[in-house]
């Protein structure tokens, strides 16, 4: 029986994922469903290695590469994947197979097949997890660096360096461009984590994703939480949340 485990923050997904894989293998135990990075860090720190591993790149709180810094993994993965361009060039040169979503049964049954192949050489530590990690990490280029978005029945593209900052409200999320403009977009802000140069935005809570240039100026709310004044003006208070505040001014600082 080969035990495998299932890095995906969207439920749905991970589930329609299971159903193929059973579909593809009876021989495969799936042994948990895992949504985040920190999650993942906790179940492969804490567990024996499993045989293989789906991973999602873009998690609920960070990208899965990260995983790799803080959890030893030996396991083969075949990362899932919405975003093509360069994952897909990686793989293609590393042994490492890849499914694109949305997921199908012949690509799914093709890598599980390409796993079969390259076994054994994940059992004798001769393929290189980290090298790969590190040639699949975006670099600066690959983040973001438009959006489109509609106004009225027209559509137009701003340019990052155009984005004050996002946030997120009944079930939408906005972007707000320097001239004070909000625009919906169809990523989440989770999504949005995973796409943007970390350089240039942080997430400071469930609700906003701020720009350095967007920060007006910053009150001290009470030992560990800050207040936010943005510009463009929200009429919302912004706080940065307390689990974020050590790490916010750490990012600040850089």
């Amino acid at each position: 029986m080969i035990k495998a485990v299932i890095v995906e923050d969207e439920s749905l997904a991970a589930k329609r994922l299971e159903t193929l894989i059973k579909k593809c293998n009876k021989d495969i135990e799936i042994l948990t469903h895992l949504p985040s990075v920190k999650s993942a860090v906790k179940w492969f720190s804490e567990n024996p290695q499993p045989d293989l591993i789906f991973m999602d790149i873009h998690l609920e709180d960070g990208l899965s590469f990260s995983i790799f810094e803080q959890a030893p993994i030996q396991a083969p993965v075949i990362f899932t994947t919405a975003f093509d361009e360069y994952t897909i060039k990686a793989f293609k040169v590393n042994s490492i197979d890849y499914l694109l979503k949305p997921i199908n049964q012949e690509d799914l049954s093709q890598s599980l097949t390409k796993f079969h192949k390259l076994r054994s050489g994940f059992s004798t530590g001769t393929v290189d997890i980290r090298a790969i990690i590190e040639q699949l990490t975006p670099k600066e280029e690959q983040y973001k660096t438009r959006f489109l978005v509609s106004e009225g029945s027209s559509y137009l593209t701003i340019d990052i360096q155009d984005v004050a900052y996002f946030f997120a409200e009944d079930k939408f999320a906005f972007l707000v461009s320097k001239a004070g403009k909000h625009y919906i977009i169809d990523l989440t802000l989770d999504k949005l984590t995973g796409v943007l140069n970390p350089k240039l935005f942080y997430r400071i809570n469930r609700q906003f994703i701020v720009s350095t240039a967007s920060i007006e100026n910053m009150t001290k709310y009470s030992a560990n939480k800050l207040k936010l004044n943005l510009n463009p003006p929200t009429d919302k208070d912004v706080f940065v949340s307390q689990d974020k505040y050590t790490d916010f001014k750490k990012w600040l600082d850089n």
